[in-house]
């Protein structure tokens, strides 16, 4: 059973239950009320009938032996009524007078209604005769000198009362009916088109599976409502941008691996076959295989280490002294840069001290990283500058260059994967295009972030915010750590 007539058969089931409890609610009301009038009709006749009657009169009434008229004329009235019809019984049930109306029928006086009687309590019953008329009786006892001598039923034809009931409830039944109808129309009518975008969404999603085309989009028109389905199709349209740029960077992904592997096994390759047929081992071969080698060593270890941060590998976080470990980047990146770029000046700017919860050894990756980049991209006479200072809260970790800059078209993109904004240069230096990606994840890993700004031949200036450490928290983590040495 599809969505559309489950929807339909709720909201009718629903509307059903509803109409039919308000229809029971009208016709009990309404034949309550009926009825009501009818019994305090006859309830207020048969106590007038009783008080305007002897004490004698009444014993002769329920024993059969009064006179047609009296004196006081009363009982012959209402014996007269053409509405009303009047009876009395002794304690046996046996009829004692009757009004003329009633001809050869009798109103029925069961052993329930004399019980209630006896114990002086008054009926009231909706009745059917002989001739299928349907009265409604009162039955209240004869009470004389203290004691229920007999019994005195008054009851009226309620016909009227019954075929209005029954036109009442099949109008009701009737309503109810194309209610019903009507509602299952609208219902269904609305189900389609409140579920059509959902049908679009699944017709869109099929058709992706099958040509495997993600620039596909779901199309509402301009005037649709923005409400749970709205909602539903903005959502899905932006997964399918989310999914389609996963995708392109999965493929740009492979397609840049496999560029980054070709060219060192295409050495090695080359550097193996001039050995076997010159049949001796150059020293220069021997240089570029494992030069190669290296770099493929390091570019798998970045694409490992990538790996378990889109695996969500959490680091462990310990009190990381941040001024302390820049000064170690310091020394390290003034080795870098006499080895490999002399003329660069690597310098301390501001130094506040900091303590912040991280991975030292990731903490200390990332910045040797900028601080080599920098070192490589900044000419000869140029100055690399590491400064720390703490703002609200944070640690602000600067590494400016006054080197080549980058292009503002470029900027946007330095942290995606092998994203290189000089591919050649960058791969006579020897970078694998990993290293901004994996500093952006360490910084983001510590609920930090990574920020550039540079221009064209401008220099660049990386900066990485870090959340402060609590002081007791930090203390807390330096006692643990305490504790584990003395252990050891």
């Amino acid at each position: 059973m599809s969505i559309r007539i489950r929807l339909t058969v709720w909201y009718v089931g629903l509307l059903a239950i509803i109409l039919i409890a308000f229809a029971l609610v009208i016709y009990t009301l309404q034949e309550r009320s009926a009825l009501g009038e009818a019994d305090a009709e006859l309830q207020t006749y048969a106590r007038a009938l009783s008080s305007v009657a002897s004490r004698d009169l009444l014993i002769k009434y329920i024993n059969g032996t009064a006179p047609e008229t009296t004196a006081r004329g009363a009982p012959a009235l209402a014996f007269s009524s053409a509405q009303l019809y009047v009876q009395f019984a002794n304690l046996q049930g046996v009829i004692g007078t009757q009004a003329p109306r009633l001809q050869d029928l009798q109103i029925p006086l069961d052993q329930d209604m004399r019980d209630w009687a006896a114990r002086g309590r008054a009926t009231k019953r909706t009745v059917t005769l002989p001739d299928d008329t349907e009265l409604r009786v009162y039955t209240e006892p004869v009470v004389i000198d203290g004691m229920v001598t007999g019994y005195l039923q008054v009851a009226r034809p309620i016909s009227a009362v019954s075929e209005n009931l029954r036109r009442l409830a099949t109008l009701l039944v009737v309503g109810i009916g194309l209610a019903l109808a009507l509602a299952a129309l609208v219902g269904a009518l609305l189900a389609e088109a409140a579920l059509r975008p959902i049908d679009s969404v699944t017709q869109t999603a099929l058709r992706i599976t099958q040509t495997d085309d993600l620039s596909r989009r779901l199309l509402l028109p301009p005037s649709a409502p923005m409400d749970e389905v709205g909602r539903l199709a903005d959502t899905f349209n932006l997964m399918l941008d989310r999914i389609e740029a996963l995708f392109d960077t999965q493929q740009r992904f492979i397609a840049d691996v496999s560029h980054e592997l070709r060219t060192p096994l295409t050495t090695i390759r080359g550097n193996l076959d001039l050995i076997r047929r010159s049949g001796q081992v150059a020293p220069e071969s021997m240089t570029a295989m494992q030069s190669e080698a290296e770099r493929m060593s390091r570019l798998v270890q970045d694409l490992l280490l990538l790996a378990q941060a889109d695996a969500g590998v959490t680091l462990q976080r310990t009190a990381v002294e941040l001024d302390s470990l820049l000064l170690e980047v310091y020394r390290q990146a003034r080795v870098i840069a006499q080895q490999t770029n002399p003329g660069v000046t690597v310098r301390l700017g501001a130094e506040d001290q900091a303590t912040v919860l991280g991975d030292p050894d990731r903490l200390r990756q990332l910045l040797l990283n900028l601080s080599e980049n920098a070192v490589k991209y900044t000419p000869s006479g140029g100055a690399v500058t590491l400064g720390l200072e703490r703002h609200d809260g944070w640690v602000r970790v600067d590494v400016a260059d006054t080197g080549i800059g980058i292009p503002a078209e470029d900027v946007p993109h330095i942290f995606e994967r092998f994203y290189r904004v000089d591919k050649a240069r960058s791969r006579e230096k020897g970078g694998t295009g990993l290293g901004l990606s994996i500093a952006q994840w360490i910084a983001q890993a510590h609920g930090g972030r990574l920020e550039v700004r540079s221009a064209a031949g401008d220099g660049t200036t990386f900066t990485l915010w870090l959340p402060v450490a609590a002081p007791s928290l930090a203390r807390e983590t330096a006692l643990q750590e305490s504790g584990v040495s003395r252990r050891a």
